[in-house]
């Protein structure tokens, strides 16, 4: 009991942190800041954002081992998901930036959010999963 309320705290926390992290904070710095400050910031923070989604999954999916392997299994691979977002990918983004590469950076960009938006859905179903 105890483990599956700990495991699904943790999922929950990953979930709303992606979506308030995608959704509320770089629109908010877009929205407040220049553009090229906000990008700046961003840089900053993306691979600290990524190291807690990692460290959060693994430790949502190591609870989750003693409680749903299915589940268990969907928290690693949203964290196994997130290592090319932070090692590959980010880094290709900000360089088709430096570079005014807009058609590029829109693909990669496009590619992330695309990626978010499928880990997301599964922190969802994990969530239904567990407590149904």
């Amino acid at each position: 009991m105890v483990l599956t309320v700990v495991a699904m705290l943790m999922t929950a926390i990953l979930f709303g942190g992606m979506v308030l992290y995608s959704f509320g904070f770089a629109a908010f710095l877009f929205s407040h800041l220049p553009a090229q400050e906000a990008g700046s910031i961003l840089r900053k923070a993306f691979p600290v954002f990524y190291l807690w989604c990692i460290a959060v999954a693994l430790l949502a999916a190591g609870l989750l081992l003693f409680v749903d392997t299915i589940a268990a299994w969907l928290m690693m691979a949203v964290a196994l998901t997130t290592v090319p977002a932070r090692q590959l990918l980010m880094p290709a983004i900000n360089l088709a930036s430096d570079n005014n590469d807009r058609r590029r950076f829109n693909i990669l960009h496009g590619g992330s959010v695309l990626l978010a938006l499928v880990q997301m859905t599964v922190l969802a179903y994990v969530l239904i999963r567990v407590v149904t």
